[in-house]
């Protein structure tokens, strides 16, 4: 069967550079370059994407043979009916990785065309970092990167204000559009760019505040082989994801016009405040998805839909979301237990096969960002911690020990976390520290949190606790356990 490429579909790089793409991994894949794909076909956006790789490890290798090209296998449930829909991208016209190729990610801010800058670095992607220099090629931290590219093409266009950017940043942190705006900003200031290039940035460019909404669950391992004899050809980059989508835009309606995803039908909106959108997207689709994760596998579940077919993981899940997070949220009962309902629906798509461990990057800023403002605002109104919460933290504290059972977990975060994470524990299993102040020096970790946790009540004692009864016990009879202290509550 022939590898896909573009001498084998026939398809040319042919169209115009529009969208500049920070990362290139699944979702984006799915998500953002899927809609592009649909813009292209259904209206006169005719619009390419150029994925620049944000980080140092890997490539981008295989997209690069296939020459940009990838399939978008999507199914679900629309109007009561199953969709299977294939689509074949082909609006990624270039690859450049910057560590290897600064100039070409450079020559790209003269490129009058693009006009677009979306992203995807994960929670932890948007930040400063001052060791990053001007001079750097390149600097670590994407804003770093981002700063870089915007700064040359202000100098190249003469600081015309039509030149610069409608930014979409996909990240999932609150208001990322005027975070990554004032990330850019303090970049500025540190490189000393000039005043004249801080009014650019902030009179020239739309930094839109987005939220994203799909699941993807990666390579179709298991329905690989069926889907490529369907489609005709290898592709090394399929990417499965779930028919449903949304993607909600904070925006001036002059960036709605230039986007014109009325004329499609893609779930896009564009809005003046997305608060409330996002407050009940990530509380309960996000917050059960980082909750979950821990617990389903160190129960030895390693599948999004098989953890939810656990009648124990899906009582702590629902409980979760319908005890503790739904209270947090300004929305009437009904509204927010037809959303859990809705989200535990698409959790048992089977065809996703969305891998647990996948959600588990960077699991602790994931924490801090989905379920740590829950537990707080929750334990300020009810004056008393949310048990399925604390649970998830420590199943997640003993997930990051890196081994359960005698298996390896593969964790992925950053290396200073996870340095922390095994030194600590080290010093568990050295005897050098008791299981509760190994507890208490990881609640208080404050570049970990943002916070010193252990100054929550009996979070301490909680956390050891919890711990412990996983460790001793496993994941099932502790949870069972839970249920019943709850019930006599």
């Amino acid at each position: 069967m022939q590898q896909l490429g573009r001498s084998y579909t026939n398809r040319p790089t042919t169209l115009p550079i529009k969208v500049l793409q920070f990362g290139g991994g699944n979702f984006l894949r799915a998500f953002v370059d899927h809609m592009v794909q649909v813009l292209n076909e259904t209206t006169d956006f005719n619009g390419g994407i150029a994925i620049i790789k944000p980080t140092e490890h890997g490539d981008y290798a295989t997209l690069k043979v296939q020459d940009g090209l990838f399939t978008v296998v999507l199914d679900g449930i629309k109007e009561g009916k199953l969709i299977a829909e294939r689509t074949l991208v082909d609006c990624v016209q270039d690859i450049i990785n910057p560590y290897s190729e600064w100039e070409s990610y450079i020559a790209l801010a003269e490129n009058a065309d693009v006009r677009f800058v979306v992203s995807n670095t994960t929670e932890a992607g948007i930040k400063f970092n001052e060791e990053d220099r001007a001079d750097d090629r390149p600097p670590k931290e994407f804003p770093a990167k981002l700063t870089a590219w915007l700064f040359h093409r202000y100098e190249f266009f003469n600081g015309d204000i039509t030149k610069g950017c409608v930014l979409l940043p996909c990240e999932l942190i609150e208001n990322n559009g005027k975070v990554l705006q004032a990330t850019i900003l303090q970049y500025a200031d540190h490189w000393a760019l000039g005043e004249g290039f801080k009014t650019w940035i902030l009179t020239s460019n739309y930094f839109c505040s987005t939220l994203v909404d799909r699941i993807v669950s990666g390579y179709p391992s298991e329905r690989a082989k069926d889907l490529q004899q369907e489609l005709g050809y290898e592709d090394a980059l399929l990417v499965a994801g779930e028919y449903y989508h949304s993607w909600v835009i904070q925006a001036p309606g002059s960036v709605q016009g230039e986007l014109p995803f009325s004329k499609t039908g893609l779930n896009v909106s564009f809005v003046e405040d997305l608060a409330p959108y996002r407050e009940m997207k990530v509380k309960i689709l996000n917050g059960a998805h980082t909750a979950m994760v821990p617990v389903a596998y160190l129960a030895g579940l390693r599948l999004v839909n098989d953890a939810i077919a656990d009648p124990a993981v899906l009582q702590f899940v629902e409980t979760l979301l319908l005890d503790e997070a739904a209270k947090t949220l300004n929305f009437p009962d009904a509204v927010t237990h037809q959303f859990v309902q809705e989200v535990l629906d698409r959790f048992r798509n089977p065809l996703l096969q969305h891998q647990l461990i996948s959600i588990a990057l960077n699991s602790t800023s994931k924490f801090t960002s989905r379920l740590l403002p829950t537990l707080k605002e929750y334990y300020k109104s009810q004056g008393v911690l949310p048990t399925r919460i604390v649970f998830g933290l420590s199943a997640l504290i003993l997930f990051y020990k890196g081994n359960y059972n005698g298996q390896a977990i593969p964790l992925k975060d950053d290396v200073e976390t996870l340095q922390f994470f095994a030194s600590t524990w080290k010093e568990f299993d050295d005897k050098r520290l008791s299981l509760k102040d190994c507890v208490a020096l990881i609640l208080g970790n404050r570049a970990l949190w943002g916070e010193d946790l252990t100054q929550y009540g009996p979070m301490v004692d909680l956390v050891s606790k919890y711990t412990a009864a996983i460790s001793q016990h496993g994941v099932k009879k502790a949870l069972a356990n839970l249920s019943v202290q709850k019930s006599k509550m």
